[in-house]
């Protein structure tokens, strides 16, 4: 597998994943705009053609705010998405964030305990952020030189 920037061709499997991980999947369409937006950075882990993850943030003065990480549903449990935010979190601090911070479901453990184990700490709660229904936590993490990508 080989990360590489997003690219308009990637766009059809990524909607497919996002159906395959999440209640309120983004579409086709929603990720056009994340292609060439300069505030937008998305790697994509690719196997010949096939997309097998792919992640990405948008850069807001100094913080990377995470919108999209998934891995195919075929290829979870491998460590895909361990070195998927390793990635991020080493593009982010290449990008001069101070710190990064994403939403995740509150019934996410897997999700939730990879964040943790990256050094992300829950900063606070979205009430029914999730299909008016499911609450969000925020996590964040700061990205300095003590804060470093290594898997615990």
């Amino acid at each position: 597998m080989r990360f590489e920037p997003l690219r308009y061709e990637h766009l059809r499997q990524m909607a497919e994943i996002e159906k395959e991980a999440f209640d309120m999947p983004w579409t086709e369409n929603m990720f056009i705009p994340e292609v060439n937006s300069e505030n937008a950075t998305y790697i994509v882990g690719t196997r010949g053609e096939e997309v097998v993850c792919y992640g990405g943030f948008h850069s807001v003065l100094d913080e990377a705010h995470i919108t999209n990480i998934a891995v195919k549903k075929s290829e979870r449990g491998k460590g895909i998405g361990r070195f998927l935010l390793a990635t991020l979190i080493g593009k982010a601090r290449d990008k001069g964030a101070a710190s990064i911070s994403l939403e995740v479901k509150t019934t996410n453990v897997a999700a939730i305990s990879l964040y943790e184990s990256f050094g992300f700490k829950v900063v606070g709660v979205r009430k029914r952020y999730y299909n008016n229904l499911f609450d969000a936590y925020v996590m964040r993490r700061e990205t300095e030189a003590s804060a470093r990508t290594d898997i615990r």
